[in-house]
């Protein structure tokens, strides 16, 4: 391998593996590295587990020699640029997980050499590079020879419009000169690389980005209790305010907020200005909205259908989104939960789905007493459900105007 061509990876999941095979494909040779070493073995034979990445472009690759997948840290020592793509969750108490990322610091930390790049792309909260990362890879030295940068990841699974090339890119470092290299880099792959002035900003405007969606997904879903008191369909009045070409930007609601971004990014942001003194209100009192409408939607459909303890419930579609089988942090789960705590039995549906939580999954011979489409996945069959005369809620405004069909 080319030293200065070469790339190293940590972490193949979501973000680290379509990074990989970008990099590889514009060619630096790349190493996908992964503590799990059953990972590593599939993705070794060819065998793609995240959406938006495919197999096909992983067997070409690993055939050309431009892309590899190892399990050994010491590894890093052939490779110019560490790119850090590790997972950034919230504990049990909401309080930031870094674990991810300290362990993969450590892992590398005695195989570095001079003059390497470390990229963060990890969601994390201002501070991390220059108080987290950058210690634990110094290994106490004043001049390591170890350059740090920034680019926090930005990636929609399952957009059609959105991907790795026209997505633009934030980057920031501590020096001049490892933001100048983190730029060349994703210039190579990337259509639009933005330089910022510090890693700070990088990291923060990460986070805002997704809390201004949690706290304009919390405004709408706020109003669905309101509009329902009036008898107002909350989507048409949403479709009114959007006739206006300034100063309003279209949010829908729905049960809930999932993925990996929009439920745990705020509180990053909130957690780290507490240590400040300062307390971001707004963003609690979003995170609590849209916390609470799984809950909501759940009591909208023992309304509906007239459930009670014994009776049976459908989900429609459990993905955070439609379009993906990515059930992280999905509402879905919440309102199975609070439905079987209620005594009522629970099934799901979902085509792109093979298991969820321990609910047993739906076929047409179960006889169920209502139904709620959570998320309007692409070939969920309603029609059969509606047909046999179950009142389904549908929480996303997809399949308005189909008698048996009620509205969020």
């Amino acid at each position: 391998m080319n030293f200065e061509q070469s790339v190293f990876v940590i972490g193949m999941g979501y973000v680290g593996l379509p990074v990989s095979i970008e990099l590889a494909k514009v060619g630096y040779s790349v190493v996908g590295f992964d503590s799990s070493s059953e990972k590593i073995r599939d993705l070794g034979n060819g065998y793609s587990h995240v959406e938006g990445a495919a197999s096909a472009d992983i067997r070409q690759l690993l055939a050309s020699g431009q892309l590899e997948f190892s399990d050994n840290p010491s590894r890093v020592s052939e490779c110019s640029i560490v790119i850090i793509a590790v997972p950034t969750p919230l504990d049990r108490s909401n309080i930031p997980d870094l674990s991810s990322v300290t362990s993969a610091c450590r892992s590398i930390s005695s195989f570095l050499r001079k003059g390497t790049l470390i990229i963060n792309e990890s969601t994390s909260y201002p501070g991390t590079l220059r108080e987290i990362i950058r210690p634990i890879l110094d290994n106490g030295l004043t001049d390591s020879g170890v350059q740090y940068a920034c680019s926090p990841e930005r990636v929609d699974p399952g957009s059609k419009n959105f991907g790795f090339r026209n997505t633009p890119r934030l980057v920031a470092g501590l020096t001049q000169e490892s933001v100048t290299r983190a730029y060349e880099l994703y210039s190579k792959f990337v259509e639009e690389v933005i330089q910022v002035s510090s890693p700070e900003v990088a990291e923060l405007a990460k986070l805002l980005e997704n809390s201004f969606r949690q706290v304009n997904i919390a405004l709408v879903n706020q109003l669905v209790p309101y509009c329902k008191e009036l008898n107002i369909d909350i989507r048409e009045v949403i479709d009114a305010a959007s006739s206006k070409p300034y100063g309003f930007m279209r949010f829908l609601p729905g049960a809930g907020v999932g993925g990996h971004c929009i439920p745990i990014d705020p509180l990053y942001l909130s957690w780290k200005a507490k240590q400040a003194g300062i307390h971001l209100s707004l963003i609690h009192a979003a995170d609590q909205v849209n916390k609470e409408m799984p809950t909501y939607v759940a009591k909208r459909l023992i309304e509906l259908a007239d459930l009670t303890y014994g009776t049976k419930a459908l989900l429609l579609g459990v993905t955070y989104k439609p379009g993906v089988s990515d059930l992280r942090e999905t509402p879905a789960k919440e309102i199975a939960n609070y439905l079987t705590s209620e005594g009522i039995e629970v099934f799901w549906n979902d085509p792109l789905v093979n298991e969820f939580e321990s609910v047993k999954k739906w076929n047409p011979s179960i006889l169920v007493q209502g139904a709620i489409v959570v998320t309007a996945q692409p070939g969920l069959d309603i029609h059969s459900v509606v047909g046999s005369g179950v009142p389904v809620l549908d929480c996303t405004g997809t399949f308005k105007g189909i008698k048996g069909v009620s509205q969020l």
